[in-house]
């Protein structure tokens, strides 16, 4: 019997045909001629001025309010440097981000989680923990969360504003989906909402390419200062290189075809994972999103993560560890499914091996 092709549900990569190679080639090569020396040079550790600009023309912003830096992951550990100092308080979602997770507790930073229901953060429950100990921040991912695939609701958005207010700290939205809304209308960021109360962070990582590292961080000048000084006491300047195709890439126009681009490449991606998961894991309780890199499932009663994930391995289907999304414990059943990667045909088979799986790990319970 042939052995079964490797299906990967364990990293939101973007797909590699969506990269836009020959563009991204004629930039460069443009940038190194007419920038060689400005971009090849060190520079002030808020990034390439006339990347900073164009965001901040993009986002509607001064140059002051934007931060750059070698990806948005990069951003909030200068961010945790900065604010956290052992035994702080951090909040985050419940399942969030799991690199987020580790860098926090890198920081030795006393992690709250706060549980997801299919709208965004209980409030009930931030309520609670707020009563106890107010965070210096509550990071959150508001539209198409990684992982579970929720956007939080406008309601919702500015009750956690109004907490933030009331309880004096600060909200750090990580937003790398946002753009990526494949039906549906938006809900507003909560940097517009609170400009004073909110770090929005991005990057252009699933917009053009993981290699181009271009991560970006808007808030009040004066912090975002701070942040870029312990930036310079690590490496001096982020990749000018890397910011300058970039920006010649975006000033060309680029990026809002690339944009539509991505829409029409994954939104059957999405529909042919949802489909799967309806027709081979009906018992499955699923999240519906209408857009970003992941759906996410909760298993049925008595079926674990960890065993079907191990038990996946026979069936070259790899998962991600689903407890690791969990700060305070929990996620014994939770799967994620990122599908951007796959073709909908890889992704109708992979929950179909993944049906298989639970069914196997059902009987033997």
């Amino acid at each position: 019997m042939p052995e079964l092709e490797p299906i990967n549900f364990t990293r939101g990569v973007p797909a590699t045909e969506s990269f836009p190679i020959t563009d991204l080639a004629e930039a460069a090569r443009s940038v190194i001629e007419e920038q060689g020396t400005a971009i090849l040079q060190y520079g002030p550790a808020l990034g390439l001025s006339n990347w900073r600009e164009w965001i901040a023309q993009w986002q509607g912003v001064q140059p002051n309010q934007v931060l750059t830096g070698n990806g948005s992951l990069e951003l909030a550990e200068f961010l945790c440097g900065h604010l956290i100092s052992p035994g702080d308080a951090v909040f985050v979602e419940s399942p969030s981000y799991d690199r987020a997770i580790t860098l926090f507790r890198r920081h030795k930073a006393e992690l709250t989680g706060i549980p997801l229901e299919p709208d965004g953060p209980d409030i009930d429950s931030l309520e609670s923990a707020l009563k106890i100990r107010a965070p210096k921040f509550f990071y959150v991912i508001p539209d198409f969360q990684n992982p579970s695939g929720v956007t939080s609701s406008a309601a919702k958005r500015q009750r956690i504003i109004e907490l933030a207010e009331q309880y004096n700290f600060l909200l750090v939205e990580d937003a790398p989906y946002r753009l990526l809304r494949y039906r549906g209308s938006p809900e507003p960021t909560l940097f517009s909402m609170a400009p004073h109360r909110v770090l929005h962070m991005s990057s252009f990582t699933k917009l053009i390419a993981p290699g181009l590292r271009a991560g970006l961080m808007l808030g009040s000048a004066e912090l975002l200062a701070k942040i870029a000084k312990l930036a310079e006491d690590t490496y001096i300047s982020p990749g000018y290189l890397a910011q300058g195709i970039a920006y010649e890439w975006c000033r060309r126009g680029l990026l809002a075809p690339q944009i539509e681009s991505l829409k029409s490449l994954y939104a059957p991606r999405l529909d042919a994972c949802l489909a799967a998961v309806d027709r081979y894991l009906p018992e499955a309780e699923t999240t519906r999103p209408d857009g970003g890199f992941f759906v996410s499932l909760t298993l049925p009663p008595g079926i674990l993560t960890t065993e079907v994930r191990s038990a996946a391995v026979k069936r070259n289907l790899n998962l991600a560890d689903g407890l690791a999304f969990f700060p305070n414990g929990g996620g014994e059943r939770f799967l994620r499914l990122p599908y951007c990667a796959l073709t909908p045909e890889q992704i109708d088979e992979g929950v179909s091996r993944l049906a298989e799986t639970v069914k196997e790990a059902g009987r033997r319970n």
